[in-house]
C-alpha cells in the first residue's frame, strides 16, 4: 500500500525522474529536451528547495518515491527567489537562447524572465502547486489525497487562495481540478489555468 508522508532531502533525485516522466502532458518526456533535468530544475527541485514544508511524495511499499505535490504559499516572492538566487545557479547548465524557437528555448526564456508581478493570478490567489504522479500511483485516489493535505495546510497559514497552470491537451488533469472543486481561470491562448479560494 503506498503511502503519502512529507518530503526528504534523499528523495531529491526522485523528484527530477517523476517531473521528466510526467511533463509531457502527464506522459513520460524523456529525450525530448537536450537535457531531461530541465523539467525537475523549473517545476519541482526549486519548490523543495524553498518550502520544503509544502511538499509532500507518494512513498511505495518498496521506499520508492512515485509521485509528489510541491508548492509556494507565496508566488511572488517565489519569483524573486527563483530569480535571484536559484536560477543565476543554472545559467552555466542553461544558456540563454538568443532566439526562442523551441520548446526548450521557450522554458528556458520563461525560467530567465521570471519575475514578481508576472503573474497574473498571483493578487487573487498567491499560491501555487505542481503536482506529479507516475501511472502506477493513479485511480488510488491518492492525488486528491495529496491536494487536500496541501490545501489544509495553506488554510492553517490563512493563504487566501491558490492557482496553477497546465497544459490544455492534459485532460485528464483538468477534470481532476475540477472534481476538487477549482475553478477554470481566464488565461490567454495556449494555456489554461485553475483557481482555488480558501478565505478573504
Amino acid at each position: 500500500m503506498s503511502r503519502i508522508r512529507p518530503y526528504r532531502p534523499a528523495d531529491r533525485a526522485a523528484m527530477y525522474d517523476i517531473c521528466v516522466r510526467t511533463a509531457d502532458a502527464g506522459a513520460d518526456a524523456t529525450g525530448i529536451l537536450s537535457n531531461d533535468e530541465l523539467w525537475g530544475d523549473v517545476y519541482a527541485v526549486p519548490y523543495v528547495e524553498r518550502h520544503p514544508d509544502l511538499a509532500w511524495v507518494v512513498e511505495a511499499e518498496d521506499g520508492r518515491a512515485i509521485g509528489y505535490i510541491v508548492a509556494t504559499d507565496d508566488t511572488d516572492a517565489f519569483s524573486q527567489w527563483f530569480r535571484d538566487e536559484w536560477w543565476p545557479q543554472r545559467a552555466q547548465r542553461y544558456p540563454r537562447p538568443g532566439e526562442v524557437i523551441t520548446r526548450e528555448d521557450r522554458m528556458v526564456e520563461s525560467a530567465y524572465s521570471r519575475a514578481p508581478g508576472d503573474d497574473v493570478h498571483a493578487v487573487d490567489y498567491p499560491a501555487h502547486l505542481h503536482i506529479d504522479l507516475l501511472p502506477e500511483t493513479q485511480g488510488q485516489g491518492l492525488g486528491r489525497v495529496l491536494v487536500e493535505t496541501l490545501f489544509a495546510e495553506l488554510r492553517r497559514r490563512g493563504v487566501t487562495g491558490l492557482h496553477l497552470g497546465m497544459d490544455p491537451n492534459n485532460t485528464g488533469a483538468a477534470a481532476f481540478y475540477e472534481r476538487l472543486g477549482m475553478e477554470r481561470l481566464p488565461e490567454g491562448p495556449g494555456a489554461q489555468s485553475y483557481g482555488v479560494r480558501f478565505v478573504g
